[in-house]
């Protein structure tokens, strides 16, 4: 599948993989393949502030990565999630819900720290099956198109295709599907 892409889009997903090693994550969210759509550029055509966008993601890796929708389904339940989270927070510290799984250390990761040395950067960070459903959608787009190629576009359309926080914070900052489709293939 990978032959398919465009190197926009393989820059993309390589992007996503760094943005999981800086954030210290097991592994690529769909979260992480949006921030490297946005550190790309791929959304400037929409008018799409970085910043805030960025910010947005934040605060749902704060909440844990519930989505509006769990926390409305919650509150119908009468559970507050944030008060939940401030709970959380004021025992464990603050974005402790937005902490990395804990790392495992190996003997040779240990000497490195210990001589100090930096961890080398092939660690293989997975992908969820999240973010492998946003790579086997965009595939899917791209044929539904007639494209021949797999481009950053559809990994956006796949994106937002697909329920969760990163759907949510693109269409909290006015990116729908089809915003997205007629925008990005203007552009």
């Amino acid at each position: 599948m990978f032959e398919r892409f465009t190197q926009d889009a393989r820059d993309t997903v390589v992007g996503a993989v760094a943005e999981a090693r800086r954030a210290g994550a097991a592994a690529v969210t769909e979260e992480h393949l949006l921030l490297a759509l946005l550190d790309r550029g791929a959304l400037d055509p929409l008018g799409v502030d970085r910043t805030a966008m960025a910010a947005d993601l934040a605060a749902a890796r704060r909440r844990g990565g519930m989505s509006r929708a769990d926390e409305e389904a919650l509150a119908g339940l009468g559970i507050d999630l944030t008060e939940i989270v401030s709970r959380i927070e004021e025992t464990h510290g603050e974005g402790v819900l937005a902490s990395a799984a804990p790392r495992r250390r190996t003997l040779g990761s240990s000497l490195r720290s210990a001589l100090g040395r930096p961890e080398p950067q092939s660690r293989h960070v997975p992908l969820t099956q999240g973010a492998k459903k946003i790579l086997e959608q965009s595939l899917r787009i791209a044929l539904g198109r007639h494209d021949r190629h797999i481009a950053t576009l559809h990994l956006l359309l796949a994106l937002l295709a697909r329920p969760g926080t990163a759907a949510e914070v693109l269409a909290d900052h006015g990116v729908t599907y089809t915003t997205a489709e007629a925008g990005l293939a203007a552009a």
